[in-house]
Formats: C-alpha cells, structure tokens, sequence
C-alpha cells in the first residue's frame, strides 16, 4: 500500500502540485450560483479557496468496546492479519467477527499461528459457503458462537482473554474485524448525503448531492474497498473535477 502510494505522489509531483500536510477543520460552500461554487477549506494553519472538493477521507477500524482495549493498541491488538500475521508464527491467536473479513483473516492466521481461536458474538458464522468450510477443514482454527469477550487479560502486551461464560484463553494476540467507520464527519457538516453507514453516496462518477463536491476510496459507499478500487476512484474523481471546472469556465 504504501509502496503505490509513493510512487502516485512522485508522479503527481511532477505536474507542480502543491502539497499541504495541514488537518482540515472545516468546509463550506460560497456563493448562490451552484455551478460556480467557491468552498472555503479552513486547515489547523490558514484557509483556502478551491473550485471543487474531493474528499477522501477513509475509514478507521471500529475498536472492541472494552474500556481496556486501547491499552493493547500495537501490544497485541491487530486489524490486518495480511500485515501482521507473519509475526505470531506457531503462536496462538483470537479473531473477533462473524463476516466474511472475519473468516478471512482466521483463514490467513492459520497460515502461521499454531492456534486460531475464532469469536462470533452471534449465532452464526457469516462468511461465504466456501470460506466456512474451509474453516471447518483448518484443525487449527476453533470457532466460538454466541461468544463476547468479557475482558483482556495481560500487563504490558495481551496475554489471554477472558470470555463471557467460558474460562480464559491463553493467547498471544488478537486480531479484531468488526468492521469499519467512516471518517464523513466533514462531509456531512456541509451537507453531503450519507447513507446509514454514514458512508457518503456517490454515483459511478464518485460525484455527490453539491455539485463540485466528490468523494472516493473506503469513505464512500462503494461495496467492495480495496486499495485499487479506492484509487480507480481517485482518477475518476479527479477526472471529473477537472471537467466541471472547465464545463462551468470556474
């Protein structure tokens, strides 16, 4: 991930952008003329003027609700066994989700862990047909349902979990899929639609309810968030930006 995105930047670059590492606080729309707007971007160090707005904002992982939880944060508590399983090689491992991420990240983690410990809070295991019986076939993966996590057990880095109406388990790391949120607060603080989710909603040309205004990557609505879909999306976006502009002679 971070290699493409270094080599989109050095690209980028070479067309004269200007780049800002600046936290943006707020946006707004000037201007009764909607084909013409002009957004005040306001940033931790000044403000801007710009013709359109792409916003790309992503998501974060949701966290496990224990109070405790942020203690573990890189002591044991992962979000990408991709990324992290490597690391826990003939040691023994908790999943927690029931989707089809979930089942996919037992999946990868019995690659290198010697026990997968996989907790579903509800009755069922909701992943694809295929990816369950694969999970049936791994005799190092062991599924829990109706299963919550009571407590993280462990001083400086998470050694076990304490399961609501089990005994503990000893284990190494957890590695937590229960889903994403999107960061839209932005968004909808000037008005672009979001959906239940609070994903914003775009159409296939990432544009949004305010003209001018378009969004991309894993902040938008699309179903399947991947690194190329969320760059495809970029393009698009930065596509059709340009055309307003010039359509509208901004």
């Amino acid at each position: 991930g971070y290699d493409i995105f270094s080599k989109i930047r050095e690209h980028a670059k070479e067309y004269g952008i200007e780049e800002k590492m600046e936290e943006v606080t707020g946006v707004k729309r000037e201007g009764d003329d909607e084909s013409k707007p002009t957004f005040i971007i306001k940033t931790s160090k000044g403000e801007y003027q710009s013709k359109s707005v792409l916003i790309a904002t992503g998501s974060e992982y949701r966290k496990l609700p224990l109070p405790e939880a942020s203690k573990y944060e890189k002591k044991g508590i992962h979000y990408c066994a991709l990324c992290d399983g490597f690391a826990y090689k003939d040691k023994v491992v908790a999943v927690v989700g029931g989707s089809d991420t979930a089942a996919k990240e037992a999946l990868e983690l019995a690659q290198h862990a010697k026990q997968v410990y996989l907790i579903v809070r509800g009755d069922k295991l909701k992943a694809e047909l295929i990816n369950q019986k694969r999970i049936k076939k791994k005799k190092n993966i062991t599924l829990f349902l109706h299963t919550q996590i009571d407590k993280i057990l462990g001083d400086d880095k998470i050694e076990g979990l304490d399961l609501e109406h089990k005994k503990s388990l000893e284990l190494d790391g957890v590695f937590v899929a229960i889903g994403h949120i999107p960061r839209s607060e932005l968004a909808d603080s000037m008005g672009v639609k979001v959906n239940q989710k609070k994903e914003i909603i775009i159409n296939r040309y990432t544009e949004t309810n305010i003209p001018g205004v378009f969004a991309a990557g894993d902040v938008a609505d699309t179903e399947f968030k991947q690194m190329i879909t969320g760059s495809a999306e970029g393009v698009i976006a930065a596509y059709k930006a340009f055309n307003f502009i010039t359509k509208h002679q901004i």
